[in-house]
C-alpha cells in the first residue's frame, strides 16, 4: 500500500517513516517549507534526509515540498496565536490528504509521541485528526524521546536530523495544550482555508 509521510527534518518523523516502510509499497513524503519562519538550512537538511532514506529503504520514495509560510503568516496575522501549532499540523494533514488522494495512498504517517510537546497532547492530536478522514498512523506514540533517539542513531538518521537550522519562529510563547475542534474551527473561519490549501499544493516541488 502507498503511505503518505509528513516528514520534517527533525528526529521523530524519519524514524516513524522508517518503521512503517516495511508495510508500504511506496512512501510519499510531504514536507512543509515554513520559510520565512525557518531558514534555508532546514530545507537543505530535509533534502539530505530524503536522499539518505532513498538509499536505505528498499522501496520507492516520492518527495513533495509544500510552501507553508503563507498559511502560517495568515494565521498569525488574523487568529489566536496560542493555536498556531495545532493549526499548523491541521494544515499539514490537509496538504497530505490531497496528495494521498492523488497518489492513491491508504493512510498518513506522523512522528508524534504522546505528550512530548504541546501539540502532541491527546486532546490536540484528536483535534489534528479531525482535519482528515484518512487514518493517521503514529508508530512512535508510546515512545519517549530517548527511545526515538536510540532508533534514529541505529538507522543512521540522527546525525542528519540534528544538523544546524533555525527553529520555527512561528511557535507561540504559550501554545495551547487542550485545543478543541470547535476552537480551531472558529479560528480557521477567519481565513479562507480552502484557498490556502489550494495555493500551497498547486505548484509543489517534487524531488
Amino acid at each position: 500500500m502507498n503511505l503518505v509521510s509528513l516528514l520534517s527534518s527533525g528526529i521523530d518523523s524519519p524514524v516513524a517513516t522508517y518503521l512503517l516502510s516495511k508495510h508500504a509499497t511506496q512512501i510519499i513524503a510531504v514536507h512543509a517549507d515554513t520559510q520565512p519562519f525557518t531558514d534555508k538550512r532546514e530545507l537543505a537538511n530535509y533534502r539530505k534526509l530524503i536522499s539518505y532514506l532513498q538509499q536505505q529503504l528498499s522501496l520507492n520514495i516520492k518527495a513533495y515540498i509544500i510552501p507553508h509560510g503563507a498559511a502560517l503568516s495568515a494565521f498569525k496575522q488574523h487568529c489566536n496565536q496560542r493555536f498556531t501549532c495545532v493549526f499548523c499540523k491541521r494544515m499539514l494533514v490537509r496538504y497530505a490528504d490531497v496528495i494521498a488522494r492523488k497518489e492513491h495512498a491508504s493512510a498518513l504517517i506522523m512522528g508524534d509521541s504522546l505528550g512530548q510537546v504541546a501539540s502532541q497532547t491527546l486532546q490536540n492530536l484528536k483535534t489534528v485528526d479531525q482535519a482528515t478522514f484518512l487514518p493517521i498512523l503514529r508508530p512512535l506514540i508510546g515512545f519517549d524521546k530517548e527511545d526515538i533517539i536510540s532508533i534514529a542513531k541505529k538507522i543512521g538518521t540522527y546525525d542528519l536530523s540534528i544538523l544546524p537550522a533555525n527553529p520555527c519562529g512561528a511557535v507561540p510563547k504559550q501554545p495551547a495544550t487542550q485545543a478543541t475542534v470547535q476552537q480551531l474551527l472558529e479560528e480557521e473561519a477567519k481565513l479562507d482555508i480552502d484557498l490556502l490549501v489550494k495555493n500551497a499544493i498547486t505548484n509543489p516541488v517534487l524531488l
